[in-house]
């Protein structure tokens, strides 16, 4: 192979990466929210998630982004990890379509192909048009690369240092670390796949140098899925274990067939073409595989908690639970905004629960003061007070991002939700240092003080309970009970403060403990009129995702 060759292998190279590339943005564009949709309502039914994962897959042309997407529903709650597996191995089914569609050889139609869809794109000025345009364009270049590549590559044919190079490929272990490498590199087994069927039009290579190769671009492309659970949570990493492993078992088999049965010979024996040999392998590959695994998806979850088991123990050191930033710089940007939203409305959740624990112990404290549970209360606030940056963190991040100024507005409620919870946690600890200053003191509330108070903080464990959901979809009822209860507490609150002053008239209580007790009225009262502030700010997320979704209804239209 002389330069120039060279040159033209690499910008071939180059076009065929680019239009791949592009065309599964265009694709991912012109599908909008309905791939996330379908994904976010995925049912347990394992053949319905294959069915998805595949379909998805087929439709933007990328089983890098799909299983990057499933990481991230996972670790955002979107998804649990046995649906997890099913969408996996459809998304493995899904890649084998790119394969196949370069193996029909339309290269010399490539500039018309491109040419119709930059018309696309010039000319007729919408949304879902344009997208349209685009993967056809890139479509175009895609096939362009291709045969730029092939015939940069025709030369090695006749090279004997080549040939040499290639036919150590038939060695299994050298072929899959080849073909894994390669993968893991370019980030992509479409592409990948599509540049062995490019070395094979060319003439430089068959499918007994291929197919070793070919099983170690689908180990190869788990790369991506692995970097993107990079701080992500353990359920997360876990998915991408359960992806590693199909690969991985799937080769295994494989191999093992390949050694010791026809398998070469009978994939060959099915059509002249090697550029279809090779995407049949890897279609035969990728479906038996699944159908292998479809019966043991379950055990293959089991084995993800093995590799990876829950954490033993405490170390110490905080951490959230759902957020994870590191979506945000994923070149794979299909279903960002629904995973920011859901990561967000889980954390805060998790705040509630911290902060309603608190506001528990802080009337367990009053009734009687213990100092480990008074340090425990501590360390909650430590928590909230880490989660309430952290949220605000995450939520600066998310709105400065490459997202629609809609979903910004909608996502950048969660920082107010977060002050809201962090001020109740304030109020919480206010009253157990309350409690302290009485056990210190060794004065106590009398019973009848005792059980207002005691009504008080149940009115607030109610109202926070009324807040604990599993999503914001049907709203509307809870704020209108949150709304009933805090119009309670400040009754309530009005109607002991003047219980109080009239057992301070009565000389029933001493002046101290009467102001220790009006504080801590108001602190409940304040708990009641922040969680109604969050119930509000739900209600207003809520709004701008109805609204959302309504803007991009009319686009598409």
């Amino acid at each position: 192979m002389d330069l120039t060759n060279f040159f033209s292998l690499l910008g071939g190279l180059a076009l065929f990466l680019y239009g791949m590339n592009m065309m599964s943005d265009g694709l991912e564009l012109a599908a909008g929210d309905k791939m996330k949709t379908i994904l976010e309502k995925l049912t347990t039914n394992r053949f319905l998630g294959i069915g998805v994962g595949a379909l998805i897959t087929a439709v933007i042309q990328s089983s890098s982004a799909t299983t990057v997407m499933v990481v991230g529903f996972v670790n955002a709650g979107l998804m649990n990890l046995q649906n997890a597996v099913w969408v996996i191995m459809g998304a493995n089914v899904g890649t084998t379509i790119t394969g196949q569609l370069i193996a029909l050889n339309i290269t010399e139609f490539a500039p018309v192909i491109a040419f119709i869809g930059v018309a696309l794109i010039a000319f007729v000025k919408n949304k879902r048009t344009d997208a349209i345009g685009q993967v056809i364009a890139e479509l175009g270049i895609l096939f362009m690369g291709m045969e730029m590549m092939s015939s940069a590559m025709t030369p090695l044919r006749d090279s004997q240092v080549f040939i040499n190079l290639v036919s150590t490929f038939e060695n299994p272990l050298i072929g899959i670390i080849a073909g894994a490498l390669f993968t893991a590199v370019i980030q992509s087994s479409s592409a990948s796949v599509g540049v062995m069927q490019a070395l094979a039009i060319s003439g430089a290579i068959g499918l007994p140098q291929a197919v070793y190769v070919l099983f170690g671009q689908n180990i190869g492309t788990c790369i991506t899925s692995v970097l993107a659970s990079i701080g992500a949570n353990r359920n997360a990493k876990r998915a991408t274990v359960i992806h590693l492993s199909f690969n991985v078992i799937g080769t295994v088999i494989f191999v093992i067939l390949s050694m010791i049965t026809p398998f070469v010979s009978i994939m060959e024996s099915l059509t002249p073409n090697v550029a279809s040999q090779i995407a049949n392998v890897h279609t035969v590959f990728n479906i038996t595989t699944t159908l292998l695994m479809l019966p043991i998806g379950k055990q293959l979850v089991k084995l993800s908690y093995i590799i990876l088991p829950e954490r033993k123990g405490e170390d110490g050191r905080m951490d959230t639970e759902y957020l994870d930033q590191s979506i945000f710089t994923s070149e794979y940007r299909l279903g960002i905004e629904t995973i920011a939203n859901t990561q967000l409305f889980n954390e805060t959740q998790n705040m509630l629960n911290v902060a309603l624990d608190n506001v528990r112990k802080s009337f367990e404290l009053i009734a009687d003061f213990k100092e480990e549970k008074y340090e425990k209360l501590l360390k909650n606030e430590e928590y909230i007070n880490y989660l309430n940056k952290k949220i605000v963190d995450y939520t600066t991040i998310a709105i400065s991002s490459d997202i629609p100024q809609d979903s910004a507005a909608g996502i950048a409620i969660f920082m107010k939700c977060a002050a809201d919870l962090e001020r109740i946690g304030d109020h919480a600890v206010n009253i157990a240092q309350r409690a302290e200053k009485l056990d210190k003191q060794d004065s106590h509330f009398s019973k009848e003080a005792l059980n207002e108070i005691s009504i008080m903080s149940s009115l607030c464990t109610n109202i926070l309970e009324e807040l604990k959901i599993m999503n914001y979809v049907d709203f509307k009822h809870i704020i209108d009970k949150v709304d009933v209860i805090e119009d309670s507490i400040d009754k309530t609150h009005n109607e002991f403060s003047v219980n109080q002053l009239i057992r301070l008239r009565n000389k029933e209580c001493t002046t101290e403990n009467s102001v220790v007790f009006t504080k801590i009225l108001t602190d409940y009262e304040r708990i009641g009129d922040h969680s109604l502030n969050i119930a509000q700010s739900i209600y207003k997320i809520k709004e701008v995702r109805s609204a959302m979704k309504m803007v991009e209804a009319q686009e598409m239209n």
